[in-house]
């Protein structure tokens, strides 16, 4: 592991645009990402960045991050999950039933332990496959994990539309025990209204793929629509919250109620509509192109692919700052203890990779102010 140190160079320019695997977000960034020391400059104050470890490096486009009795198990949008115990790293073999697709977005995504992982030895993934080599779906399967390689097993969700864009894709397990499904709208904004279809929704299931009794909406595992393509999931206490990415730009963070309608394509950042919620949080005119998503005394922390950065939304004040850049486009975040973990997506296509990256790094909490 090595330390990356942050210093106070010159004002961070703002850059516009949107990440990579957006329909809309196709021009590339403004400026590459070089990894330099860096302050963050905001609206009243210099924060300097906090020390940051690295974990471990050479990940090929990492997506989610799970954690059972201190090892690390990360999904790789490539087709692998990475190991990571003891500062060993270790590229395990996932053999699929379908072949994955190489659309923009797809691939292996999200990636769950089984809350019962040290017995079951089992886990749930979510990925975008090619049907023929011409149509394009998403599933929800189970993974068996055999000491060295995972196999898909159950299918628990199949044929969710996919597309070039917006497959979605994050997988979390709530305080209930449900297994909660992110699903984007497959590039047709309409789905995202249409409750007999996947798209364009929070999807809620028992672990054995069967709809809960207690689903808002009869035999149906919508639990919220008016979706774009949310790409994370955090609780805090039974509180879900969610983000989404935005149509250039109004990236949203959203507390999610069953059966709301979170307004997308009718309405989208501050815009009002009867029956429609509003964000908690929206970018305005900037992109964050916001992704997972982890908590930590009261405040909300999303990875950021556009924005290139952690941000920290304070749900007390209602604010929201950048509190880690310089570090490329950032995926996934992970809490255990008295550490943040989150991991870059530089090799995605969109951003500027170095020689070593991706990587999983660490940064204390306390650190972050």
């Amino acid at each position: 592991m090595y330390k990356v140190y942050c210093i106070l160079l010159s004002l961070v320019l703002l850059m516009s645009g949107c990440s990579f695997f957006e329909k809309e977000e196709l021009q590339q960034d403004d400026e590459d990402i070089v990894l330099q020391p860096q302050v963050e400059q905001d609206d009243e104050a210099i924060v300097l960045q906090p020390e940051i470890e690295v974990i471990a490096e050479n990940l090929r486009v990492p997506w989610s991050i799970d954690m059972n009795k201190g090892v690390f198990y990360l999904s790789e949008r490539t087709g692998s999950i990475v190991k990571v115990e003891n500062g060993k790293t270790e590229r395990q073999q996932v053999s699929l039933k379908k072949p994955l697709a190489k659309a923009a977005e797809a691939g292996l995504l999200g990636f769950v332990l089984d809350p019962k992982f040290p017995n079951s030895q089992k886990a749930f993934a979510y990925y975008t496959y090619s049907d023929n080599g011409r149509d394009q779906f998403n599933r929800v399967v189970v993974l068996g994990y055999e000491g060295e390689r995972w196999t898909e097993g159950e299918i628990l969700l199949d044929r969710i539309p996919s597309a070039a864009y917006h497959h979605g894709g994050r997988l979390k397990i709530g305080p209930d025990g449900m297994l909660y499904i992110t699903t984007g709208d497959a590039t047709i904004p309409d789905t995202a209204q249409d409750l007999a279809t996947l798209n364009g929704k929070i999807l809620r299931m028992n672990l054995d793929g069967t709809i809960p009794d207690d689903n808002p909406f009869p035999n149906s595992y919508v639990y919220s629509y008016g979706h774009r393509n949310p790409q994370g999931l955090v609780w805090i206490g039974k509180t879900l919250y969610a983000s989404e990415h935005g149509q250039s730009a109004h990236d949203e963070v959203n507390q999610i109620k069953p059966a709301a309608n979170y307004g997308w394509p009718v309405i989208e950042g501050w815009e009002e509509k009867a029956g429609m919620e509003t964000p908690l949080f929206q970018s305005e005119e900037e992109t964050w192109a916001p992704s997972g998503m982890a908590a930590f005394d009261g405040k909300l922390y999303t990875a950021t692919l556009r924005g290139n950065a952690v941000r920290e939304f304070d749900l007390g004040k209602k604010a929201t700052s950048s509190v880690i850049d310089g570090l490329g486009r950032i995926r996934d975040l992970f809490i255990d203890g008295d550490y943040l973990y989150f991991v870059s997506n530089n090799t995605d296509g969109r951003g500027t990779p170095d020689e070593k990256d991706d990587k999983l790094y660490r940064v204390l909490l306390s650190n972050l102010k």
